[in-house]
């Protein structure tokens, strides 16, 4: 399975559902509820909806994509719906000149206008991958097409497109395609690159442009299935995602829970580093050594720039079956190193213990939006081995202060299923009797011992949790990944205890 792919491929698992149910989260009393509104849309998977203020709070949904539970039946939409938030009724919009059907598009809100770009259409003779953009008007109800001069990004899906404080525009973000090199032979390709798209002229006569944006500082790593929303000053923050490392016949995805940030005034990339309340007093206490409020400046800025040199290694891979994988890793330079060792070092002198940190596990394709200025983030899915675990937690994190992650609904592992190839009735009760035996073994886990914190119980048990992970993933699995999935998941057995 192809994990830079999430949002491109629907897998052919033994089970698979679709929903077309609808949920609202209750800020103020931390729960969620199920509205029954009648009359929805078809279920479906990698669409887009964009909530706007007009007529007293809409929701738009457009596109996306249809997988029967045996795979069997697929299909692209192309559909428009808008939900009357007001009125709590859905609505069928049928406006031609829209786009294809599609799925991995992106939709935003600028002005009043909503503006759809890219994508992908899949079928089983053929695939196709798109770099248009239409342009949906709030005000008539009616789609066009844009033709902006410059140089548009190249065709992709599951990219990220945010638009600019100002409305003047959108910038758009990564991604990732494949094309056909050869019969039976495909190249995919996990994008990094960076493109504006900005409006000039009155409304009703504007002409669009292309450009490509180079921006500075220490932009993430290449992957593809990240979070991203808007949060205050016009900084965009991205969260996870994945990226594919394939070897001989295994593809295995290394997962990420890390944030940074994008300042689109500024043009600037920085790491979205959590302060926690020993780290905020020790920067006060190195700011009295000092007695020098330009160091202290200083290093506020070198903070906010992140680590400096690293360098991307590309390669091209190419599998039994003839596919052609591009795959780049990041090395860090010396600088980050020495910093993260800085740190230790400060944390050792400082002789208290700090409170155990609380953060997400690595995933891919949680959903995230900012709301009085604060990140919520919500479920996802991570990997282990041929398995795909699917993630059911909610998480906030306050962006003024950047200090700590709260968990708004822990993670109940009951509630998920595991979900693997299966080939055989034959192999499916095998299966079964695999997950009874894992039921069984759920009981000897270490148990959380009284007041123990996740980190200690994390290193008590450290040992137990990377045996348990080697079992899943296979014996050619690399250390880093075994143990990032072990502390995965001694992380939801401990909040489920």
């Amino acid at each position: 399975m192809n994990s830079s792919c999430l949002e491109e491929n629907i897998l052919m698992e033994k089970k698979m559902y679709l929903y077309n149910d609808l949920f609202f989260y209750n800020i103020k009393k931390n729960s969620w509820v199920k509205s029954e509104v009648p009359n929805p849309p078809p279920p479906r998977c990698s669409h887009q909806a964009v909530v706007v203020p007009q007529g007293g709070g809409q929701l738009w949904v457009f596109g996306g994509e249809f997988a029967s539970p045996n795979g069997e039946q697929f299909y692209h939409y192309k559909d428009l719906w808008v939900l009357h938030l007001a009125t709590h009724t859905w609505e069928n919009i049928k406006a031609p000149g829209g786009p294809s059907g599609r799925s991995g598009h992106r939709m935003v809100l600028s002005k009043k206008q909503l503006l759809v770009f890219g994508g992908f259409h899949e079928s089983t003779r053929d695939f196709i991958y798109y770099n248009d953009i239409y342009s949906f008007s709030l005000d008539t109800f009616s789609w066009s097409r844009l033709a902006p001069s410059g140089s548009a990004p190249c065709p992709r899906s599951a990219c990220q497109m945010t638009a600019t404080p100002d409305g003047a525009g959108v910038i758009i973000y990564g991604g990732y395609s494949k094309v056909r090199v050869k019969k039976d032979v495909e190249k995919g390709t996990i994008h990094s690159d960076m493109f504006l798209l900005k409006r000039d002229g009155k409304d009703g006569q504007e002409k669009w442009s292309w450009s490509r944006l180079n921006p500075a500082g220490n932009k993430p790593p290449p992957r593809s299935g990240f979070s991203l929303a808007v949060g205050p000053a016009g900084r965009a923050v991205l969260f996870g995602g994945v990226c594919d490392e394939e070897e001989e016949e295994t593809l295995e995805g290394d997962f990420y829970n890390d944030l940074f940030l994008f300042d689109t005034v500024k043009n600037r990339w920085f790491p979205g580093l959590l302060r926690g309340t020993k780290t905020e007093k020790k920067k006060r206490r190195r700011g009295r050594k000092t007695g020098a409020d330009g160091e202290e400046e200083e290093r506020n800025k070198e903070e906010e720039a992140g680590p400096q040199g690293p360098t991307e290694v590309i390669k091209e891979v190419i599998t039994e079956d003839g596919t052609v994988m591009t795959i780049k890793e990041v090395i860090p330079g010396p600088q980050e190193e020495e910093e993260e060792e800085e740190e230790d070092e400060e944390e050792e002198d400082d002789g208290s213990a700090s409170a155990p940190a609380v953060e997400p596990c690595p995933r891919s394709s949680a959903m995230a939006t900012v709301r009085q200025g604060k990140l919520f983030l919500f479920g996802g899915m991570f990997e282990v081995g041929d398995r795909q675990f699917t993630l059911s937690d909610f998480y906030c994190l306050d962006l003024h202060k950047m200090d700590q992650w709260e968990v708004l609904v822990e993670l109940d592992p009951k509630t998920q299923e595991w979900l693997e190839e299966s080939e055989s009735e034959e192999e499916e009760e095998s299966e079964e009797d695999s997950e009874d035996e894992e039921g069984d073994e759920e009981e000897e886990h270490p148990a959380v011992q009284e007041g123990e914190t996740l980190t200690d119980y994390q290193t008590r048990t450290e040992l137990y949790w990377i045996e348990l992970a080697r079992s899943n993933m296979g014996p050619d699995a690399k250390e880093r990944k075994v143990a990032k999935v072990a502390l995965a998941m001694a992380q939801v057995f401990y909040e489920d205890r």
